[in-house]
């Protein structure tokens, strides 16, 4: 696989698929501490992706190589490079809009759900780059907390029906 050759990659790899594991199996077993891991995860993947935008764009242009599709290489390189600063700053923004629904409930959670299965679906053909197949298992997580149908927020004792003090 394209980029295993550089070291910081493998090790991003291994620690995102472990990361990954990770959350499949806390959504299977206690939903709640998954969605407040995808919680950090997408909070953290908003800044330094919004951080990154705006300080050193043109590393994003390293994907193109490590993508498993030519259509994906093929857009980076062409019309994604000329517009990166924007394209990163409205993933980042929706990541963080991800990241705030899995506090929540109802309809905005299942909506971040949604949003961040596709959004982790789309990414998956990037290769080591999205550290595949991490997008897949982390898809396979937001499907067992959607099919949990959690009504309560993050905070709330879902077993009291209470906000802990």
């Amino acid at each position: 696989m394209k980029g295993f050759e550089n070291l910081a990659y493998m090790m991003a790899y291994i620690v995102s698929n472990l990361a990954a594991i990770v959350l499949l199996l806390t959504a299977w077993k206690t939903p709640r501490i998954s969605r407040f891991l995808f919680f950090l995860l997408f909070a953290w993947a908003g800044w330094v992706n919004w951080r990154t935008a705006h300080n050193d764009p043109n590393v994003y242009l390293e994907y193109a190589e490590m993508s498993f599709l030519k259509l994906y290489s093929d857009f980076i390189l062409g019309w994604f490079s000329r517009h990166i600063t924007a394209v990163i700053s409205t993933i980042a923004i929706s990541q963080l809009m991800i990241s705030i629904s899995m506090l929540l409930k109802g309809r905005i959670l299942k909506l971040g759900c949604i949003a961040a299965i596709v959004f982790l679906l789309a990414i998956a053909p990037l290769g080591i780059g999205s550290a595949f197949p991490f997008s897949l298992i982390a898809s396979a997580a937001l499907l067992f907390i959607l099919r949990n149908k959690t009504n309560n927020y993050l905070w709330v004792n879902h077993k009291l029906g209470y906000a802990r003090h």
